[in-house]
C-alpha cells in the first residue's frame, strides 16, 4: 500500500456499509422492546438475523480483512483517530475469524428472541420459562470466550467487550476497595439518629402528565428532540443510530412518580453523549462510547451526582410540584432527602446510590461463577437470594424481583453489569479532578440552570472523542491519574455525612 490514506478511505466506506446495517438492527430492537406485538417476535428473529448475516459476510470478507491486516502494519503513521479505528477492527476481525458463522447467527436469533421471552417471564414470575434460554445464552458466551481468549480467566474476555482492558484481577481489587468503603458508610448511617420520611414521593399518579414531564425534563437537561425520541418499555434504554437519531425509554409507575423520572435523567445521560459524538465519526467504528464504564459515567452523572444533587432540586422542584399537585405540601429539603434516603432494597434501577454498587457486585460475582461453570441453572435463583440477604440484608419474594429483574442477561451482555459500578467512580473522579478544576462555579451553574454549561464541558473532555481512547487513556488524560475509588466514597461521604449528619 504506497498511501494508508487511500486504504483508510476504503476502510471508511465499509464501515458507513455496517453502519447501515446495525442502525438496520437496531431500529428492529427498538421497535420489539416498545411497540413490537408478541407474536411478531419469530418473524423479527429471523429479519434480525438476516442482518446480522450480513454484517458477518462483510466483515468476513477476505478483501476487507486483508485490507484491515495491510492497515494494522501502518499504525506508526496515523493519528490517533485513524489508529483508534484500525485497532478496534483488527480486534473485531480477529474474533469473527474465530467464530464459526452457524453459531454466530444462530446466537444472534437467540438473543433476537430472548429479550421478548424474558419480558413475558418476568411478567408471569416464571423463572422455569427463561431458565433454559439463560442456559443457552451463558453457554453461548462460555464459547465466545474461548474464541478471544484471555490469560487467567474466560470472564477476562467477557469484561474487555464492555471494558477494553478490564480484568477479574483489577475489578476485584478496586471492588473490594468499594465495597469496604460502602461497609463502612453504610454502617454510619445506620447508627445515626436522623429519620427520613420516603413515603411522601408515593401518590396516585397518571402516567400521562408523567410522560410530559419527563419529555420536558430530557429537553431541559440538553436532550435535543429534533434528534432524539421517548417511548415505554418494560426496562429503561437508551440506543442510537448515528448522532442524528438518539431515542430513550423509560418505565412508569403510577405510584411513584420519582422513578421514571431518574430513570429518564440516567437515559438521557446517554443520550447526550451519543449525540455529541462528532458526525465526522459518527459512521465509523469509533463513533460511539469507549466503553460501557465510561457512558455509565455519563448517565450516573446525570442522574446522581448532578441530578440528586440539591442544587438541582432547587432548581427543578417547581416543575416537579407542578407536574405532580401531592409534592406541594412538602419543602424542597424534605423532597431532596426522601430522593436520597438510604436504604438496601431489591431492585437494582430503584437503589439508592450509595447501596447500588452493591447490587453490581453481587451481579459481578454471580456472573464470574456462571462463566466459570460454578452455578447450577436450578439453583441460580436461590444464590441470587443468599446473596441479596448477606450483602443487602434483604430476600427476594419473587422471580421478578430477584433474578429475573434485569433484562442484560437475555440481551448476552455478561461482562455488562460492572460497568454501571466502574461509571460511578468514573463520574467521581471527573466531578473532582475535572469539573470542579474547571468550572469553579459548578453548583451555582446547576442552582440556576445553566446545565448547557456542564454539558458542554463534558462534549469538550468526553464526548468527542468517541472512542478514540480507551478508557483508562482518557480517564488519565482528563483527570491526571489512573481510576481511583475514593473520589466516589469522598462523594459520598460528603454528601451523606450532611444528610444523616455523622
Amino acid at each position: 500500500m504506497e498511501n494508508y490514506k487511500d486504504g483508510i478511505a476504503q476502510f471508511q466506506k465499509v464501515q458507513r456499509e455496517l453502519s447501515n446495517l446495525r442502525d438496520a438492527q437496531g431500529v428492529l430492537y427498538w421497535d420489539m422492546s416498545t411497540i413490537m406485538p408478541p407474536k411478531g417476535v419469530e418473524r423479527r428473529s429471523e429479519v434480525i438475523s438476516y442482518l446480522s448475516a450480513q454484517v458477518f459476510k462483510i466483515e468476513t470478507d477476505p478483501k476487507y480483512g486483508a485490507l484491515v491486516d495491510e492497515l494494522y502494519t501502518h499504525l506508526d503513521d496515523m493519528d490517533d483517530r485513524e489508529k483508534a479505528m484500525i485497532k478496534d477492527a483488527k480486534k473485531s476481525l480477529d474474533f469473527m475469524r474465530k467464530i464459526p458463522e452457524s453459531e454466530y447467527l444462530e446466537y444472534s436469533k437467540l438473543v433476537a428472541s430472548a429479550e421478548t421471552y424474558w419480558a413475558d417471564a418476568r411478567a408471569k414470575n416464571d423463572y422455569a420459562a427463561f431458565r433454559p434460554i439463560l442456559e443457552k445464552i451463558v453457554g453461548f458466551n462460555k464459547k465466545i470466550a474461548e474464541y478471544i481468549g484471555y490469560e487467567d480467566t474466560p470472564y477476562d474476555a467477557l469484561l474487555d467487550l464492555y471494558e477494553p482492558g478490564a480484568t477479574v484481577k483489577s475489578l476485584d481489587k478496586v471492588f473490594q476497595e468499594l465495597r469496604d468503603g460502602l461497609v463502612e458508610l453504610i454502617q454510619k448511617i445506620n447508627q445515626s439518629p436522623v429519620t427520613i420520611d420516603a413515603s411522601i414521593l408515593q401518590g396516585n399518579y397518571a402516567v400521562e402528565p408523567q410522560k410530559e414531564y419527563n419529555r420536558a425534563l430530557a429537553q431541559r437537561l440538553g436532550y435535543d428532540f429534533d434528534r432524539g425520541a421517548i417511548a415505554e418499555s418494560a426496562h429503561p434504554f437508551s440506543t442510537n443510530f448515528g448522532n442524528s437519531d438518539v431515542r430513550i425509554t423509560t418505565a412508569y409507575s403510577k405510584e411513584d412518580p420519582v422513578t421514571a423520572m431518574y430513570s429518564t435523567i440516567h437515559e438521557t445521560g446517554h443520550a447526550i453523549y451519543e449525540q455529541n459524538i462528532p458526525d465526522d465519526l459518527t459512521y465509523t467504528n469509533i463513533g460511539r462510547g469507549v466503553s460501557m464504564g465510561i457512558h455509565e459515567s455519563q448517565s450516573r452523572f446525570y442522574e446522581n451526582i448532578l441530578g440528586r444533587s440539591r442544587e438541582f432540586l432547587e432548581a427543578e422542584f417547581p416543575n416537579m410540584a407542578e407536574a405532580f399537585a401531592g409534592l406541594k405540601a412538602y419543602s424542597v429539603d424534605d423532597v431532596y432527602r426522601a430522593i436520597n434516603k438510604v436504604e438496601p432494597s431489591l431492585i437494582r434501577i430503584d437503589a439508592d446510590e450509595l447501596t447500588y454498587s452493591l447490587h453490581i457486585i453481587i451481579r459481578y460475582e454471580l456472573e464470574k461463577m456462571l462463566i466459570n461453570g460454578e452455578v447450577n441453572f436450578d439453583e441460580l435463583p436461590q444464590l441470587w437470594a443468599d446473596k441479596y440477604t448477606e450483602y443487602l440484608g434483604v430476600t427476594p419474594d419473587t422471580y421478578a424481583n430477584g433474578v429475573l429483574q434485569d433484562v442484560h442477561w437475555a440481551g448476552g451482555m455478561i461482562g455488562y453489569f460492572p460497568s454501571y459500578a466502574l461509571g460511578n467512580l468514573n463520574g467521581a473522579q471527573l466531578l473532582y479532578k475535572g469539573i470542579l478544576r474547571d468550572l469553579p462555579d459548578y453548583q451555582e451553574l446547576i442552582r440556576t440552570g445553566q446545565l448547557d454549561k456542564i454539558t458542554a464541558w463534558l462534549a469538550e473532555n468526553v464526548h468527542q472523542y468517541g472512542a478514540t481512547y480507551e478508557p483508562q487513556v482518557l480517564i488519565e488524560k482528563i483527570t491526571g491519574e489512573k481510576l481511583n475509588a475514593q473520589y466516589f466514597l469522598q462523594y459520598l461521604k460528603e454528601k451523606y455525612s450532611k444528610i444523616y449528619e455523622f
